[in-house]
C-alpha cells in the first residue's frame, strides 16, 4: 500500500506506486496459475509416473478370448478339487446306554434293508444309487441310478 507523507496524506505518486505494486502482484499470481497449470498437463501426459494406469500387463483378462478360452476350458479349472465320496449303508438311532454296550461281534441294526440300493454321497450330497460289489476281496459300488443336476437343485431349492 501508499504510505504517509509528512501530513499523513496518501499522494498521487504513492496511490500510482501502490497500484502498480498490486499489479505486479497479480500478474505474479497469473504466472505462477499458468505454471501450475502446467505442471498438472505435464503430469496427465501418458510418460508420467504421476499418471494411474491400468494394472491389465499385470493380471489376465478373464473375459478376452483366446487359446484356453470356452466352457471345456474353464471346467479344467476345478478337476483336481477333492471332495469326499461316502456310501452309506444305512442310518439308525440308538441311545448312549446302548452305544456305550456295543462290544466285538455286537451287531446294530440299520434302516436300510438287504438287497436295497445304497445311497452315494459326495460332500453330504446324493447324487446315485448302487449295490455292493466285491472285486480283487476289496468292496466296491456299482452305480444303478445317478441323480440328474435338475433333481439336486430341486432337492436343494425345495
Amino acid at each position: 500500500m501508499a504510505e504517509n507523507d509528512n501530513d499523513g496524506q496518501i499522494t498521487e505518486d504513492d496511490w500510482a506506486a501502490a497500484m502498480m505494486e498490486q499489479s505486479a502482484t497479480e500478474n505474479g499470481a497469473d504466472a505462477e496459475a499458468r505454471r501450475v497449470a502446467a505442471d498438472l498437463a505435464a503430469a496427465a501426459a501418458a510418460d508420467s509416473p504421476y499418471q494411474a494406469k491400468p494394472a491389465s500387463h499385470l493380471f489376465p483378462d478373464f473375459g478376452a478370448p483366446g487359446p484356453r478360452s470356452g466352457a471345456l476350458n474353464d471346467f479344467d479349472m476345478i478337476l483336481d478339487i477333492p471332495v469326499q465320496l461316502t456310501v452309506e449303508l444305512g442310518r439308525t438311532k440308538i441311545s448312549i446306554r446302548n452305544l456305550l454296550q456295543l462290544a466285538h461281534g455286537s451287531v446294530v441294526e440299520l434302516d436300510g434293508l438287504a438287497g436295497e440300493p445304497m445311497d452315494v454321497l459326495v460332500n453330504g450330497t446324493l447324487i446315485a444309487q448302487g449295490e455292493v460289489v466285491v472285486v480283487n476281496d476289496k468292496f466296491g459300488i456299482r452305480l444303478t441310478d445317478i441323480i440328474t443336476p435338475a433333481e439336486r437343485m430341486r432337492k436343494i431349492r425345495g
